[in-house]
């Protein structure tokens, strides 16, 4: 198979996509990111909306979502009585999107949406398409402390992909229902890729293009290193140590220039996965593997 070529990029407009939108104190960028979603989502297919989920903000978050909502036709607003977390809010959007395609970016306004069209264009032969961060704006001790995870999540949990964090992700909704995370905090993108690979489900990795945040503060801090190196590690002995044989299914890394696409070049097909263990959620294959890059 060749690359994300361009008819199939138009093919992405016949999409019905959800995007999910989680917001915790985020009054400084939420309208411009409800904006950006909105003129992004309009520009490249036919049927979409934006949940914003309102996990608890104690500021003006969700006054400025309803502010901007008379001019944002395709949006919704979520809202949880108090903070619940990042993978709450996560779960929240999920459980409430009625499109076939469910993605999900962050509030801060750090990724260009127009690029979401080239993980959905690959949606068709993986059911998981998943972005990873081009030249980086965080700061150093942030990046290095992502790289650190990073090698230890594949390692412990056999996640495979590069940056297991980055906040632009693409489900086929008929996958997700097995991926819905029980994890309330940032362990959730984490928990949802190892899943998948138990379930022996193909995963798509896609270049993105990443933005300084956009204004407000950052919720990931230095406290949260311990807190969830301490979910990762309970997490390895519950589920792979104790929970069984951690399987080793296919990543797809299609190569695109950023921003612009560009035919990839993609390995050859191999034998589809087996999921893990008889108490995996079944979940149906897609029509062609490929083999790991």
């Amino acid at each position: 198979m060749g690359g994300i070529g361009q008819d199939c990029l138009d093919g992405t407009r016949q999409a019905g996509v959800s995007l999910v939108l989680p917001a915790f104190n985020e009054s400084a960028v939420i309208a411009r990111a409800v904006g950006e979603a909105e003129e992004a989502l309009s520009a490249h297919f036919h049927q979409f909306e934006v949940l914003v989920v309102d996990d608890g903000s104690i500021d003006d978050t969700a006054r400025e979502v309803m502010r901007v909502l008379p001019d944002s036709p395709h949006t919704r607003l979520l809202r949880h009585a108090g903070n619940r977390g990042y993978g709450a809010a996560l779960r929240t959007g999920f459980e409430s999107a009625k499109f076939d395609l469910v993605a999900f970016t962050d509030a801060d306004c750090q990724f260009d949406l127009a690029e979401l069209r080239n993980l959905v264009s690959l949606t068709g032969e993986c059911p998981i398409v998943v972005g990873y961060r081009v030249d980086r704006k965080d700061p150093w001790r942030r990046r290095f402390l992502s790289w650190g995870y990073n090698m230890l999540a594949r390692a412990l949990l056999g996640t495979r992909v590069r940056d297991v964090d980055c906040a632009l992700k693409v489900f086929r909704r008929e996958v997700l229902a097995g991926l819905l995370p029980e994890s309330r905090g940032f362990f959730v993108n984490t928990e949802m890729m190892t899943r998948a690979h138990q379930l022996g489900l193909e995963v798509a990795e896609v270049p993105v293009t990443h933005r300084p945040r956009a204004g407000g503060a950052s919720k990931v801090s230095l406290r949260e290193v311990p807190r969830t190196a301490r979910v990762l590690f309970a997490f390895w002995w519950r589920e792979i140590v104790r929970g069984g044989k951690l399987i080793t299914p296919t990543v797809l890394q299609a190569k695109v220039v950023v921003p612009s696409a560009t035919p990839a070049v993609v390995p050859q097909p191999t034998p589809a996965p087996v999921p893990s263990s008889e108490r995996a959620l079944q979940a149906a294959p897609p029509a062609r593997r490929r083999a790991a890059a």
